[in-house]
């Protein structure tokens, strides 16, 4: 075994207070990866910092000097060499195009688009170190329109640009840059958008958070000769139409 395989290997990901996140830090620490969780409020790193393995950092991702801190305690503290980023932190607004407000642009895009950039380009030589992978759970809004989520779709048609971009950019230094597009999740952001929409939240239709986090799980997990750059994930039966209300 070289000393590259006998090495633990080390993540981090984002909005691991959420469902994805969640259960994608709890799915990798019993893999044996030593994962940095990136959360926001102390009640989830409490939580979290329980699972062997597992180390919770508090970080605003509206808070570009705070990304610039956390990478760098994250490079001295935990590792120099990083295997995995993953970035599950994202939030929703929704309502017709033309009433988004400022904070509202200001929020999704912060949390969804600039913050992932931010860290990414803050941790980008640890992930080349490690000749390591950066994933991004995207979303079905990332590749088509969706009524009444004009700023999200937006965020993530942005997030596709940016991950694409860095995908080419990165190939030369051997970095695996994925994308993972899932359609509805059964998690507490879809939850609160249903009912701000008036539409009855019914988790057995739509995707098991794990099952994303598996994707993930299978992208990082993947042999060396394969970039896996791409995955569409879908709810067995097609629920996007009654969003469009």
């Amino acid at each position: 075994m070289s000393d590259h395989e006998a090495r633990q290997r080390t993540a981090v990901v984002t909005g691991a207070g959420g469902g994805v996140g969640g259960r994608l830090v709890r799915s990798l620490a019993a893999q044996g990866w030593n994962v940095i969780a990136i959360v926001r409020s102390q009640a989830h790193a409490d939580e979290l910092d329980g699972i062997e393995g597992v180390s919770a950092l508090t970080l605003d991702l509206l808070d570009s000097d705070a990304i610039a801190d956390a990478a760098h305690e994250i490079v001295e503290r935990f590792d120099s060499r990083l295997d995995l980023l993953v970035h599950a932190a994202a939030v929703a607004a929704v309502g017709p195009a033309a009433q988004a407000d400022v904070h509202d642009w200001n929020t999704v895009l912060g949390t969804n688009l600039v913050a992932p950039a931010l860290l990414t380009g803050s941790l980008i030589e640890s992930v080349r170190e490690a000749q390591g992978t950066i994933v991004f759970i995207n979303s079905g809004a990332g590749e088509r329109a969706v009524g009444n989520h004009a700023v999200y779709a937006a965020s993530k048609h942005g997030l596709r640009g940016y991950a694409d971009t860095l995908r080419l950019e990165e190939s030369v230094h051997r970095i695996r840059v994925s994308t993972i597009y899932p359609g509805q999740i059964a998690t507490k952001m879809l939850e609160g958008i249903d009912r701000a929409l008036g539409v009855h939240f019914i988790p057995q239709d739509y995707i098991d958070p794990q099952t994303v986090a598996d994707a993930v799980l299978w992208v990082a997990n993947a042999t060396p000769d394969v970039h896996i750059s791409n995955v569409d994930l879908r709810p067995r039966q097609e629920v996007s139409a009654k969003f469009n209300v």
